[in-house]
């Protein structure tokens, strides 16, 4: 691995019914996650992976928004952003077709509205996570059979 490479490790384990739980040895907490309540037996009020996707690409855009502001010294109050993904059939299969960013950015002086609006900008085409979204998936399948006695 190159210094311009960098790993990160989840894993999830099932619980019941169509939920589990996710971690990483890399974080401090752990996050319940289940099918979402639209399709058959999903659950109301837990993550999703739809919502993680959503929350991956709107976190990035934060984070990024964040590094590109300090280093271009905007001088703002607050950044917010409400992020909504649209998942519909396409060709017979469900894929998150579009996800939609509304960052608000809330600036003292007017004079920084333009540089305000590039640092958005830079940070939309920047955001890692969505760079990635059509990224190569590389399926690693493990199946465990438990011997009893």
């Amino acid at each position: 691995m190159t210094a311009s490479e960098h790993l990160y490790e989840v894993s999830v384990n099932w619980l019941a019914d169509r939920k589990g739980i996710m971690s990483s040895p890399e974080l401090n907490s752990s996050l319940e996650v289940a099918t979402p309540p639209q399709f058959p037996k999903g659950m109301e009020g837990i993550w999703s992976p739809e919502h993680l996707l959503v929350a991956a690409v709107n976190s990035c855009l934060m984070t990024t928004f964040l590094a590109i502001a300090e280093n271009s010294k905007l001088e703002y109050e607050s950044f917010n952003s409400k992020a909504v993904g649209k998942l519909e059939m396409v060709e017979g299969k469900f894929m998150m077709t579009e996800i939609v960013l509304k960052p608000v950015v809330h600036i003292i002086n007017e004079q920084q509205k333009e540089r305000a609006e590039r640092v958005l900008q830079k940070s939309e085409v920047n955001c890692l996570i969505s760079n990635s979204i059509k990224s190569k998936i590389i399926f690693q399948p493990e199946i465990i059979v438990n011997q009893s006695a």
